[in-house]
């Protein structure tokens, strides 16, 4: 063989081990990546061959499955019972969008690729298993009577059990069908117009759109005063005068009413009244410090809240100077909340100073009902606040229903015990009001109990008429008995 054949011959060699080499790779680096690639057909046509597995609220399927148009390679779309009811918790599965909340976090369980699902002959025919459940901690009447009691108001709501840590319901309005965003012909247009509205139906209130939580704060500034020792009950007389200048500046720190007895007023009195002067100088006097300590507790500045959806971290900030840190104490300045988090304060109040990791979903199945993960059994507990001050500040929250600014709240046969708000916002305060109301409820006859955080962003009441006793406590109220019935 001559040189320059010999040559042609090494080089054409080369050539083809080159080729092997990326075959190679492709086949087996590449092959991965490829396949889980959101823009490859080929998996929406394998996750939609057949119907998907479902998210149970009390026994029932809120979710199902429909056959599509036979000319589609897409034979099965996903299909919502009161869609609009469970849209929160359900989030929602779209042949051309990806998951969110249950669905998209389940979405392995629900289309059957989790590997806990398969079975040996699964295995060993490389078949898709058949798909598992989800079997949330919803009580429909309880989510039922949010909706309905929020009705076309914009806000959000959440309930919970304090002493279990499971959540009854997650309302956020106004909300919108996931059904219409199921199929991938209607998709698109759907898509659009959900997105082009101000009132963003999309965005989950309820867990992923904090905001400044206003005097429903004073619960977590009174919760660091008696365990700090600042105040040795909830009856003592405080030092705060009426009114009271942030330190620093010439700017009065004012009340709602004129004539509330807020000069030196108890915890008991202020709560009642919601003395803005009494919690911004407490908020001063334990410095930024321990009031963010007390907060952390509660689950402010957790980035990792997973219920199991992501919720968004409610904030208490840091480097605040005093004035700051005297607003950060009626839940002004950087101070911002979700109604799951205030929902968690009264909660832990109610459970004797307790909090219970809060989880929506209890369980989830294979196909054949057999439980992969018990959550309800996962659900850790620590002792954020003594028996001694959660009692104290049960009792004031119980006067501010019973006398207070929450007596929209009371509801026979049941001891309720609530803190208002009205969180300021918008350049010199120029916007609406937000209107909060959190609360516990329990039931006098069986001992049951339920922790409720309401929030609204938006309604028709004039701004005069905007407080959280005239627009949340109400809610409140409808979701409490809900859950409180026998």
């Amino acid at each position: 063989m001559n040189k320059t054949i010999r040559r042609a011959s090494v080089f054409a060699l080369l050539l083809v081990l080159a080729l092997l080499v990326r075959a190679t790779w492709v086949q087996f680096y590449d092959g991965q990546a490829l396949a889980d690639d959101t823009d490859n057909r080929r998996n929406a046509i394998e996750t939609y061959s057949r119907p998907l597995g479902n998210i149970i609220v009390a026994g029932d399927s809120i979710t199902g499955s429909a056959r599509t148009l036979s000319s589609s390679d897409l034979k099965y779309k996903r299909t919502y019972t009161d869609g609009r009811l469970y849209a929160a918790v359900t989030g929602y599965a779209s042949q051309s969008y990806a998951p969110t909340q249950l669905e998209g976090i389940y979405q392995d369980l629900l289309n059957g690729t989790d590997s806990r699902l398969k079975t040996v002959m699964d295995t060993v025919t490389d078949q898709r298993a058949d798909p598992g459940n989800v079997i949330t901690t919803i009580d429909p009447a309880v989510q039922k009577a949010g909706y309905q009691a929020l009705g076309d108001k914009k806000g959000a709501a959440v309930a919970i059990d304090p002493k279990t840590g499971r959540i009854l319901a997650v309302v956020s309005t106004p909300s919108y069908d996931p059904s219409s965003l199921t199929d991938a012909n209607t998709a698109g247009t759907a898509w659009k117009k959900l997105n082009a509205d101000a009132d963003k139906p999309l965005t989950n209130r309820a867990l992923r759109q904090p905001l400044p939580p206003g005097s429903t704060f004073k619960l977590v500034v009174a919760a660091a005063a008696l365990e700090d020792g600042l105040y040795a009950n909830v009856d003592d007389k405080t030092d705060s005068p009426n009114p009271y200048t942030l330190p620093g500046t010439t700017t009065p720190l004012r009340n709602e009413s004129s004539t509330a007895p807020c000069e030196d007023a108890s915890i008991r009195t202020a709560l009642r009244y919601s003395c803005n002067n009494v919690f911004g100088k407490m908020a001063v006097d334990l410095g930024q410090d321990k009031v963010r300590a007390m907060a952390e507790k509660f689950g402010f500045n957790d980035a990792k809240q997973d219920i199991p959806v992501r919720a968004y971290a409610s904030v208490y900030p840091s480097d605040m100077d005093k004035a700051q840190t005297g607003l950060s104490g009626i839940g002004q300045f950087d101070v911002t909340a979700t109604p799951l988090q205030m929902a968690m304060v009264s909660a832990a109040i109610a459970n004797g100073g307790k909090l219970v990791s809060p989880h929506m979903v209890s369980q989830i199945t294979d196909s054949g009902g057999d439980t992969l993960k018990n959550y309800d059994d996962d659900s850790g507990a620590e002792q954020i606040i003594s028996s001694g001050t959660a009692e104290q500040l049960q009792s004031a929250m119980q006067t501010v229903v019973e006398q207070g600014t929450g007596t929209n709240a009371r509801i026979d046969g049941v001891t309720v015990g609530g803190k208002t708000g009205t969180a300021q916002h918008g350049e010199n305060n120029s916007k609406t009001p937000y209107a909060w109301f959190t609360s516990y409820g329990k039931s006098d006859s069986t001992g049951k109990e339920v922790a409720v955080a309401v929030l609204v962003e938006q309604s028709d009441a004039a701004r005069s008429e905007v407080s959280g006793n005239g627009l949340a406590a109400p809610v409140a109220k409808a979701m409490m008995q809900a859950a409180l019935k026998n």
